[in-house]
C-alpha cells in the first residue's frame, strides 16, 4: 500500500546547502507530490535543473509559489521580508509558509506583517550544515539527528506546526518548539558567538607579520582546521545572521569577553589550577555534545560523514 505525500506541492526559494538537502532528503523519503523551486541567479537555476532534484524549475518567487502547500524560504534571513512581501498575495489559502534561518526573532518581526490570514506561518532552523554551498553541496542525509527547531508565532495553528513537526522528522531531524526570542538567545552561545570566534580568529592569523600565510596553512593544527572550515561559510549569510540578532550576540559576546579577561588574567599570574578548573569544566560539555549524538569523538580525519558527497 503507498502511502500518500504529506504535502503534494512544495516550494523551495533558494537551492543551496539546505534547500538542496531538503529536496533530495524529501525525495528519498517520499514526503512530497511534486517539489517547485527558484534561485536568484539563472546559473543556479540552470545548474539545478542539470541535477533533475526537483520537478519544476521556475524564474521567480511568484510562479514558485503557486498552489504550493508549503513553502520555504532558504535564503538568507535579510532577504525574508522583501521575499514575504513579494509572494504574500500569491500563497495558497491553508499553505504553511517556513524558513531555515538561524535567527528567528527578525524573522518573525520582518515576514509576518505581510502574510494574508488563513496562510500558517512556521519558522524553522534546521541546526546542520557544512561549509560548502550551491546547489550542488546538499544531500539527503543532511539532517539525520540534527535538531530543527520551530518557534510559531502565537496564535499559530497547532496543527500546521504538527504538519511540519512530522516533515522534519521524517527528513531525520530531531524536533523542538522555542520561541523566537529564546531561540535566538540559545543559537547565540551555540552557532553565532563561535563563527563569531572563528572569523576573527582566522583573520588574525592573517595578519600576523610574524607568520606567513604558508606556514598558518602549512602547521594548522586540529584546531585551527576547525576554526578555519567554520569560518569559510557563506559571508553573506552570516552577515545578515549577526544584523539580525545582534543584541543576543552582544549580551553573549560580553560574557564571553569576561571570561576570556580571567583567563588572561589566570596566564599571566600562572595560576595553573583556575586553568584547571576551566579547562575539566569545559571537557565535561564536550563529553555531553558526544553523548547525545551531536558529534563523533572519533579523530578529525576518517569520520564517516566526513567522506559523504556533497
Amino acid at each position: 500500500m503507498t502511502t500518500a505525500p504529506l504535502f503534494k506541492r512544495i516550494a523551495l526559494v533558494g537551492f543551496g546547502l539546505i534547500g538542496g538537502s531538503i529536496a533530495r532528503g524529501a525525495r528519498a523519503q517520499g514526503l512530497v507530490g511534486e517539489i517547485v523551486t527558484t534561485a536568484r541567479s539563472e546559473k543556479t537555476r540552470a545548474r539545478v535543473a542539470e541535477l533533475g532534484i526537483v520537478d519544476r524549475v521556475v524564474e521567480t518567487n511568484i510562479e514558485a509559489v503557486k498552489d504550493a502547500d508549503l513553502v520555504i524560504l532558504c535564503i538568507p534571513v535579510g532577504a525574508c521580508g522583501l521575499v514575504a512581501a513579494e509572494i504574500a498575495g500569491h500563497l495558497k489559502p491553508g499553505a504553511i509558509i517556513s524558513d531555515v534561518g538561524s535567527v528567528k526573532g527578525a524573522v518573525v518581526k520582518d515576514m509576518a506583517p505581510h502574510l494574508p490570514d488563513g496562510v500558517h506561518f512556521v519558522p524553522a532552523h534546521p541546526v546542520a550544515g557544512t561549509e560548502h554551498s550551491g546547489p550542488d553541496s546538499g544531500f539527503a542525509e543532511l539532517f539525520i539527528n540534527r535538531w530543527c527547531i520551530l518557534t510559531p508565532p502565537e496564535g499559530t495553528d497547532p496543527a500546521a506546526t504538527d504538519r511540519l513537526r512530522t516533515f522534519w522528522a521524517a527528513l531525520g531531524a530531531k524536533v523542538e518548539i522555542m520561541t523566537p526570542d529564546h531561540h535566538d538567545l540559545v543559537l547565540a552561545i551555540t552557532s553565532h558567538l563561535p563563527h563569531l570566534i572563528a572569523y576573527t580568529i582566522v583573520g588574525t592569523a592573517d595578519e600576523l607579520a610574524q607568520v606567513t600565510e604558508s606556514e598558518v596553512i602549512k602547521f594548522s593544527a586540529g584546531g585551527f582546521r576547525d576554526f578555519t572550515r567554520i569560518a569559510a561559510s557563506d559571508p553573506t549569510m552570516w552577515r545578515d545572521v549577526f544584523l539580525a540578532n545582534k543584541d543576543a550576540v552582544l549580551e553573549m559576546l560580553g560574557t564571553f569577553n569576561e571570561d576570556l579577561s580571567k583567563l588572561t588574567r589566570a596566564i599571566r599570574r600562572g595560576d595553573g589550577e583556575a586553568l584547571f578548573d576551566h579547562f575539566t569544566r569545559t571537557r565535561a560539555i564536550r563529553r555531553g555534545i558526544v553523548e547525545t549524538g551531536q558529534d563523533s569523538a572519533a579523530p578529525d580525519f576518517g569520520r564517516p560523514h566526513a567522506n559523504l558527497k556533497k
